[in-house]
């Protein structure tokens, strides 16, 4: 019998760090069902002390997720596994996941705290989360650079308070591949009691090595992985979900170990993820990035065409690409459109927010004469994008491009319902749009990235913009996706306009980190 390798998922929680990349509560909920989907064992939701607004984020995935675990993280501070204990409430099953760190460095400069008061801390915090739940996790922080004999004190004494789960993170990404799995293997061997316990590992991608060092452990007795989708993260990210996944599922001949999670369901996350956070993915990046299938070597494609295993260790259908492309078009009904939505997963919160959808759909394709499932995706990513107070709407857009002469743009944009008009030129038609779009909202905002990619293939295809804009700390998302790029990029101005003005996105970054 094949073990179990828990796959414990933090793109709520640490790969929301990552700067741009914080979400609303609806996000955070869409992102959990599809997680839950995919069968996660342990969604990480948030760290409800950070926020008010992380708090009811962590309480709406709580009350929503009945399949998986829902994880809060806390400090070993009482107040923050109180606020922690007290969002979980309502949830199936629930986890709180609380830290300190262990090694000198940190204990030294940053918690300015004794080793023995850090052990004292670290005990008494098992305990309150004990309080809430059976289901404790710690994490001695920066474990990658603690000394080993102090992890061990601590470790022990974790187990004898009551945590089920020890999660040894590399904090900053320091360890290399052979040095991290010692450090399993010794934790399992030299801990009282370590066999009581799940060892769970947390890896950073400072130097590109987050996932080698996971799956080293993973060999070394680790039967918990923490992961992002996408390798979303703080600084470099953390360890690539997808790719711990699918080396454990493919290399079965060397792990002992399996995961439960459906992998045709990869690839809808990997796009949802993107497509809320802004942080789009590579096209060279494994399994998920668009050229992971592609194969432009004539040697290669013989390969392939004669026998798919000469250059594919894995099908690209079973982690969700290419399967089930029912093509729509401008014929198809509401029915149709309807069911497609539930056989990729697509839940929209009511029947206007479907009628709402089939009219954005009925619009695009009139545009292009076929809708593929890429193209569902971004349609509800907009749809869900309405629902943030349109303080700002996009009425109409006229944009002018001529070799040998200066682009223009003239919109018509309404404002809190009243409309109004503008024109500017700039450096091409899409400087020009936003200049004009910002001489009649004055927003102070600075931009911080314009990301333009393609949903589908060919000319025709719907191009998908990010806009990121930072104002007075704050940082918001705008996604926008039209078969017309400039039109396209003017809607993910507009909707990261009306996002700074709900004020729904808070600020930027988190303040704990594991």
């Amino acid at each position: 019998m094949k073990q179990r390798l828990i796959i414990f998922d933090t793109t709520l929680r640490d790969g929301e760090q990552s700067p741009g990349a914080s979400m609303t509560r609806e996000e955070k909920v869409r992102i959990a069902k599809q997680l839950e989907r995919m069968r996660v064992d342990v969604i990480e939701a948030g760290f409800p002390a950070a926020s008010n607004g992380d708090f009811e984020s962590v309480q709406a995935v709580a009350k929503t997720i009945k399949d998986s675990t829902v994880c809060a993280l806390a400090r070993a501070i009482e107040a923050d596994v109180e606020r922690a204990g007290t969002a979980l409430k309502g949830a199936a099953v629930a986890r709180v996941h609380t830290f300190i760190a262990t090694s000198p460095i940190h204990m030294q400069k940053k918690l300015r705290m004794s080793p023995e008061q850090v052990l004292e801390q670290a005990v008494k915090a098992v305990q309150w989360a004990r309080k809430y739940t059976d289901d404790v996790e710690f994490s001695p922080e920066d474990a990658g650079r603690s000394e080993v004999d102090f992890l061990c004190r601590v470790l022990e004494a974790v187990i004898k308070a009551g945590a089920k789960t020890l999660n040894i993170p590399d904090t900053v990404g320091y360890n290399v591949p052979d040095q991290f799995g010692k450090l399993i293997r010794q934790l399992r061997e030299r801990i009282p009691n370590s066999d009581k316990v799940v060892f769970s590992v947390h890896c950073h991608n400072d130097l590109g090595l987050a996932v080698a060092n996971s799956l080293s452990a993973v060999l070394q007795g680790a039967r918990q992985v923490e992961c992002t989708i996408n390798g979303l993260g703080e600084r470099a990210g953390n360890a690539a979900l997808e790719e711990i996944v699918m080396t454990v599922r493919t290399r079965q001949d060397i792990f002992p170990c399996d995961t439960r999670i459906d992998t045709t369901q990869i690839v809808p996350a990997s796009r949802l993820v993107a497509g809320i956070t802004g942080f789009t993915v590579q096209p060279n990046k494994a399994i998920v990035g668009a050229n992971a299938f592609a194969h432009e070597s004539g040697i290669h494609q013989d390969g392939v065409l004669k026998h798919r295993e000469t250059y594919e260790i894995m099908r690209a259908e079973d982690v969700g690409w290419g399967a089930n492309k029912l093509v729509l078009g401008k014929h198809s009904g509401r029915n149709a459109f309807k069911n497609r939505l539930m056989e990729l997963g697509i839940e929209l919160e009511s029947e206007e927010a479907v009628n709402a959808a089939f009219v954005r759909f009925k619009e695009l394709a009139d545009k292009k004469h076929e809708i593929f499932d890429e193209d569902l995706q971004a349609l509800v990513s907009q749809e869900a994008a309405a629902h943030v107070q349109e303080h700002y709407k996009l009425v109409s857009l006229k944009a002018h491009s001529e070799t040998g002469k200066q682009p223009y743009a003239s919109v018509v944009i309404t404002e809190a319902g009243k409309e109004r008009r503008a024109e500017s030129n700039g450096s091409g038609p899409v400087d020009a749009s936003f200049k004009a779009i910002e001489s009649i909202v004055k927003s102070g905002t600075e931009l911080q990235l314009f990301s333009v990619n393609n949903i589908t293939t060919g000319t025709e295809s719907q191009g998908e913009v990010t806009v990121r804009l930072q104002k007075g700390g704050r940082i918001v998302n705008g996604l926008g996706a039209d078969t017309d790029i400039v039109v396209a990029s003017a809607k993910a101005y507009i909707s990261a306009l009306n996002k700074l003005h709900s004020k729904l996105e808070r600020i930027n970054p988190q303040a704990a980190t594991v």
